[in-house]
C-alpha cells in the first residue's frame, strides 16, 4: 500500500501519573521493538523527534493543596511539555504519535489537539482504548495517582491547570469521546460517565456484540466524515489489551480483547481515514517478557496504518 503518511514520534518517558515505576521507559521499548522501521515500511514518512525532557519523578504523597493528587506539578510541567510538541508537529502537518509514559499525557496531547481542531474549525472525535475509565476527578480518586484523571480533566472536570492546557475547556465536547474495552471502573466514575453522557463500549457490549458490531457503533458517529474536516484521535493505553498478550503494562485487568479482536479493532479504525493523531501509553518494559507486549503494539500500529492480509480499497 503507498501510504504518504508524515507521522512524528515523541516519546514522553516519564510515569510521574502512575503508580508503579517503568511507563517511563515504554517510549525507548517501543523504539528497540521496530516502531519507526515498521512504519517507514509500509510507506510512511517517519521522523523521530526523540525524548522529551521534563521533571524526575520523586514519587510526592498526596498533596491535599492540589486536591490531594500525587506529584502534580511535575505532571502538570509534562503535560505543558507534551502538548507544546504535539502542537507543533500538528502545526507542520504532521501526524504525532505520542510514546508514553502513563495515560496522564493524555491531557496534554489530546489538549494539544483540540485546541488545533478549533483553530482550523475541524471537528475531534476521540477513541479511548482502555481497561480503565479514568474518569476520577481529584475528589474521587482512590490512588490520588494522575493516570486515572485525564478524562475527567478533558471533560472539564479537575485543576484548572490541566483543565485549560488546550486554552480553553472541556477540551472535549459533548459526544465527542468512544470508550472501548473497559472492565474496570470506580463507582464513583460510573456515576460521572453516565451524567456526562460518554459513550462506553465495555467488555461486556464486546462479548454480546462481538467486535466488528462495537466498532461498527463506535465509529456510527463518523460515518461519511471528510478527513479535511474531521480529526480522528486514538488513545490506546496498553492495558486495552488482554494481560495473556500483553503483560508488559503496570494495571493488568484480566478478561481484555485478544490479539484478533484488537487487530480488527486497528483495522477498522484505518479504514475510516480519518486518524490523525495517536497516544500510546502505559507501556512498561519492566513488566514486560523479553519485549513482547512492545512488539506486539508495533504490529497492531502497522494495522493502523494500512497494513493487511490483502490488498484492499481505503478511503484516505
Amino acid at each position: 500500500m503507498h501510504n504518504s503518511t508524515a507521522i512524528s514520534l515523541i516519546g514522553a518517558p516519564t510515569d510521574i501519573g502512575a503508580g508503579r515505576l517503568g511507563a517511563a521507559m515504554g517510549p525507548d521499548a517501543l523504539r528497540v521493538a521496530q516502531l519507526g522501521p515498521a512504519l517507514a515500511e509500509l510507506g510512511c514518512d517517519v521522523r523521530d523527534v526523540g525524548n522529551l525532557a521534563g521533571p524526575a519523578n520523586h514519587r510526592h504523597p498526596r498533596d491535599a493543596a492540589h486536591g490531594n493528587l500525587r506529584n502534580f506539578e511535575e505532571a502538570v510541567a509534562w503535560n505543558q511539555t507534551v502538548h507544546d510538541a504535539v502542537h507543533a508537529e500538528l502545526a507542520a502537518g504532521r501526524m504525532p504519535l505520542m510514546l508514553g509514559g502513563d495515560h496522564s499525557l493524555a491531557v496534554g496531547s489530546i489538549s494539544a489537539v483540540a485546541r488545533h481542531c478549533k483553530a482550523a474549525g475541524k471537528r475531534l472525535y476521540v477513541l479511548w482504548l482502555d481497561a480503565h475509565a479514568d474518569f476520577n476527578t481529584p475528589e474521587t480518586s482512590p490512588s490520588g495517582n494522575i493516570h486515572g484523571i485525564p478524562v475527567a480533566c478533558l471533560s472539564g472536570l479537575g485543576p484548572r491547570e490541566l483543565t485549560h492546557l488546550a486554552g480553553f475547556a472541556p477540551a472535549l465536547g459533548e459526544q465527542s469521546l468512544c470508550q472501548i474495552g473497559l472492565r474496570s471502573v470506580d463507582d464513583q466514575e460510573k456515576h460521572l460517565i453516565k451524567t456526562h453522557n460518554i459513550d462506553v463500549f465495555d467488555m461486556r457490549a464486546i462479548d454480546e456484540l462481538g467486535m466488528r458490531e462495537t466498532m461498527l457503533r463506535a465509529l456510527a458517529p463518523l460515518q461519511g466524515a471528510d478527513p479535511a474536516t474531521t480529526h480522528l484521535h486514538l488513545s490506546f493505553d496498553v492495558d486495552f489489551l488482554d494481560p495473556e498478550i500483553a503483560p508488559g503494562t503496570g494495571t493488568t485487568v484480566r478478561g481484555g480483547p485478544n490479539y484478533r479482536e484488537a487487530q480488527l479493532c486497528m483495522e477498522m479504525i484505518a479504514d475510516t481515514g480519518l486518524l490523525g493523531s495517536i497516544d500510546i501509553v502505559e507501556l512498561n518494559p519492566a513488566l514486560d517478557l523479553r519485549n513482547q507486549t512492545a512488539e506486539l503494539v508495533v504490529d497492531l500500529v502497522q494495522s493502523l496504518f494500512g497494513k493487511s492480509t490483502l490488498v484492499k480499497d481505503v478511503r484516505r
